[in-house]
C-alpha cells in the first residue's frame, strides 16, 4: 500500500490562484476550492490511491511565531482565499479523504509526523509527500519516503534531494 500525504494549504493556494474565479449561489467566491476539488479527485481515480490524508493551516500563525518574530503570518493573504479553508476542508472530507486542520501546529508538521508514523508500518511500501515544498525534504528516506510534485508528475527521492538541494535529507534541516 502507499500512503499520499497532501499539503492542503500549498494546494488551495495554487487552485485559488491558478483556477478560475468562481461564486456560490451566496456570492462567496469558491473557485479555489472547486480547482482543489478538480486536483484530489484525478487523484483519486488512480489506481494505486487508497490512503490519503490531507493537511490544512487552519491558522496560520502557530507556537512558531511565539519563538520568532520574523515567522509567517496571515497578513496579507486573500481574505477570498482564506474564506475558502473550511470550504476546501469539508470538500476534501465529503471526497472521503481523512483532513487534519491544524490550528496549534502547521500542515506541515502533520504531514511530517503522518510520514514519520507510518514509515515504520511493514504494510507500507511508499509514502508520497504531496508537495514541491523543500521543507518536506528532511523527510524523505530511500525511495520509500519521497516527494511528489503532482503539477509536474516528479517523484523526488533521496537521490533527488541531493540532485535537486545539493544536500541529503538529513541535512536539510
Amino acid at each position: 500500500m502507499q500512503i499520499h500525504l497532501i499539503d492542503g494549504t500549498y494546494e488551495l493556494y495554487r487552485s485559488f490562484y491558478g483556477a478560475p474565479s468562481a461564486t456560490s449561489p451566496t456570492g462567496q467566491e469558491v473557485g479555489g476550492t472547486r480547482g482543489l476539488l478538480r486536483s484530489l479527485a484525478a487523484l483519486l481515480r488512480r489506481a494505486d490511491c487508497t490512503h490519503v490524508a490531507i493537511a490544512f493551516d487552519h491558522v496560520i500563525e502557530s507556537f512558531r511565531n511565539d519563538l520568532f518574530d520574523g515567522y509567517k503570518t496571515g497578513e496579507g493573504i486573500d481574505a477570498a482565499l482564506y474564506a475558502q479553508f473550511p470550504l476546501a476542508e469539508a470538500a476534501a472530507e465529503a471526497l472521503g479523504i481523512t483532513v487534519w486542520p491544524m490550528v496549534d501546529f502547521e500542515a506541515d508538521d502533520a504531514l511530517a509526523t503522518g510520514a514519520a508514523r507510518w514509515s515504520v508500518a511493514s504494510s507500507v511500501e511508499r509514502i508520497l509527500i504531496c508537495s514541491p515544498d523543500k521543507d518536506f525534504a528532511q523527510c524523505v528516506e530511500g525511495d520509500r519516503i519521497v516527494l511528489w510534485d503532482r503539477m509536474r508528475d516528479k517523484i523526488i527521492d533521496e537521490a533527488g534531494v541531493a540532485e535537486k538541494w545539493g544536500v541529503s535529507p538529513a541535512s536539510s534541516p
